[in-house]
Formats: C-alpha cells, sequence, structure tokens
C-alpha cells in the first residue's frame, strides 16, 4: 500500500513543489497540502496520513508545535521536518516535539523518500549535517587538563575494551546498539548479524528497556554518550 504523506509549508510555491514531487515517488500518495500548523492539525484529523513532511516556519501555528500537537494527538503519524533552518535550537525543538526525521530543503526526492520510508518502518532519517550537530551537542565536554582523561572519555575507553556493559546490556544487545547507531535498519542489523528481524526487534525491545530509551534518535544520542558507538571519520 501506499504511504499516505501530507505537505505543510507556509509556501504556496515550495508547498506545490512538493506535492509535485512527492506525486512522482513510487508508493508515495499525497493526501493533502497545509499552509500553516493550525491547518496541518486539522487535515491529520481529518485525513490520517501516514507522515507529515512539515516546514517549521509557519504563521499561526509553526512547525514544532503543530508537531507536538500531531504527535500526542495521533501517535500513529510520524513527522519529518523539512526545512531551510538546521540550527541547534530548531533540530532539538523538532526532534524534542517528536519529529522522526529532520532533512533540510536541499534534499533530493530520493532522500526524501527514503525519509518517509524510514520513520514508517519505526526508524529515524537525519540529514547527515543535522546527525553531526545532535553528536557534537551530545559529546561537546570541555577539554580536560592536560594528562588527565575527563571521566566520560575513560568510560568509553572502558567500553571499546572488557569493561563493564552499561544499564546491564548483554554484548548482542550493545551491538545491535552501535549498529543502530550507524544508521542501520531492521533489516540491515539482522544481515549483518546473521539473525532474523524479528530477533533483531526482541533485542531492541529489551535495550530500550534497560536504558529507557524513547525512540531511535535517544538510542543514537546514549550509544555516543556512553561509548558504544565512535563517530566515523572519512575524507573531505
Amino acid at each position: 500500500m501506499s504511504t499516505r504523506v501530507l505537505v505543510a509549508d507556509d509556501q504556496a510555491v515550495v508547498r506545490e513543489g512538493l506535492v509535485l514531487l512527492l506525486g512522482l515517488l513510487p508508493d508515495v500518495e499525497v493526501v493533502g497540502s497545509a499552509g500553516d500548523g493550525l491547518e496541518a492539525l486539522r487535515l491529520v484529523a481529518e485525513l490520517r496520513p501516514d507522515v507529515v513532511l512539515m516546514d517549521l516556519r509557519m504563521p499561526r501555528m509553526d512547525g514544532v508545535e503543530a508537531t507536538r500537537e500531531i504527535r500526542a494527538a495521533f501517535p500513529a503519524t510520524q513527522v519529518v521536518v523539512l526545512t531551510t533552518y538546521a540550527d541547534d535550537e530548531s533540530v532539538f525543538a523538532a526532534l524534542r516535539a517528536g519529529a522522526r526525521g529532520f532533512l533540510t530543503k536541499s534534499a533530493g526526492a530520493e532522500e526524501i523518500g527514503r525519509a518517509v520510508a524510514a520513520v514508517v518502518n519505526g526508524d529515524a532519517q537525519l540529514d547527515p549535517g543535522v546527525q553531526r550537530r545532535l553528536l557534537n551537542a551530545v559529546m561537546g565536554e570541555p577539554s580536560p587538563p592536560p594528562g588527565r582523561t575527563r571521566p566520560a572519555e575513560r568510560e568509553r575507553q572502558e567500553r571499546r575494551g572488557r569493561g563493564p556493559l552499561p544499564d546491564g546490556l548483554t554484548p548482542r544487545e550493545a551491538e545491535v546498539l552501535r549498529l543502530i547507531a550507524r544508521g542501520l535498519s531492521n533489516a540491515e542489523i539482522a544481515a549483518v548479524l546473521f539473525i532474523g528481524e524479528a530477533t533483531v526487534k526482541t533485542h531492541i525491545n529489551n535495550l530500550f528497556a534497560k536504558a529507557r530509551l524513547r525512540d531511535r534518535v535517544h538510542a543514537v544520542t546514549y550509544a555516543y554518550r556512553v561509548g558504544l558507538a565512535e563517530p566515523e571519520t572519512g575524507g573531505a
């Protein structure tokens, strides 16, 4: 079945362009469009879309408040933010409100399609620049005095060695968490670990319960904070 998408953007040209763009994607059905957050909330109540593609800066009700209201009243509807603004305040406000995806308006059709598919399947989808901001915020700590290692860094070093795992996680649950932090879906994790997708879901449920995690975005920040994942490095 097609994924039913609602577009919310206060600029008519952008909104109409997104509707046309999404209409070209396979397995996507655009069910409506809104010019502000209040109209988006009304249309979600009426149309019950699977995903709302949400702008942030809109009149009457902005995208953050609309996301919060939609997620509270209609938890089956996921929100992917698509905005010009990728500053820390916008990113964190949208994620705290319940958005499962965050893309900038430089994203292409395929990237938007992947984000829509990801959130419908229970995954998170963040623009690479947004993910770097999130990880920098999680790991941002003052530099320690020369010759000393700050406690959080010691903890990360222990995790990479044979130190105890946090919150009673098993080695397999920790490995699943590392793969979540790398952005892998449940199916991809199953392929990497040579286990069934149902087993992956069981490990995820267990580690979410032990670490008191809300969703995959929270899991990623947790993995980096406790040293079970490391930022990937690569060429420019």
